[in-house]
């Protein structure tokens, strides 16, 4: 198969998983998602996106209560998945940062599943990240500067993927 036949055949097998098993993504495959995000393209090249990279359980059960509580639940909003790859991005002096963090996202995710994992963007990383909670694990890291929240990229082994839906027709207008 050809590399451009392989690259497109992700994009159209990539699923959002919502059930994970517990067992632990090994340290290799988060660096090679990482690595994936940290490539994605920038407005300008000014690279304003950063990535935190939660494995260990009682910080991803903190972000996952703090993101519930944020939708009004008391669910795991994080599907089980033992890995959250949160998505930052700095605001000042670039304009198209949120743009940036949603390319790093996407490219996260199509880097999990070609590696055999399941992932989903799960929202609410810019409400986590204003509040005192997130504002302090931030500082923690020595991270300053006005980061916002993009999204959380849960990654995990899948317990089960989903089919994919059919594509609505009429959303292509081609000129010339």
């Amino acid at each position: 198969m050809q590399q451009e036949d392989q690259v497109l055949k992700t994009i159209r097998e990539r699923r959002s998983v919502r059930s994970y098993k517990p067992d632990k993504v090994p340290d290799e495959m988060i660096d090679k998602i990482i690595e994936a995000g940290l490539y994605a393209p920038s407005g300008m090249n000014r690279q304003p996106v950063i990535i935190l990279a939660i494995t260990r359980k009682d910080v991803r059960d903190r972000l996952s209560k703090l993101n519930a509580s944020i939708m009004g639940t008391d669910t795991d909003p994080f599907y089980g998945a033992p890995a959250v790859l949160v998505v930052l991005a700095k605001k000042e002096g670039c304009p198209t940062y949120i743009y940036d963090g949603t390319l790093a996202m996407e490219n996260m995710m199509l880097a999990a599943h070609s590696l055999g994992l399941g992932s989903c963007w799960i929202h609410r990383a810019k409400e986590e990240f204003e509040s005192p909670e997130g504002k302090e694990l931030l500082k923690s890291l020595g991270i300053e500067g006005e980061y916002e929240g993009i999204g959380n990229c849960i990654v995990g082994y899948p317990k089960d993927v989903p089919e994919a839906s059919e594509r609505k027709a009429g959303r292509v207008f081609k000129i010339g």
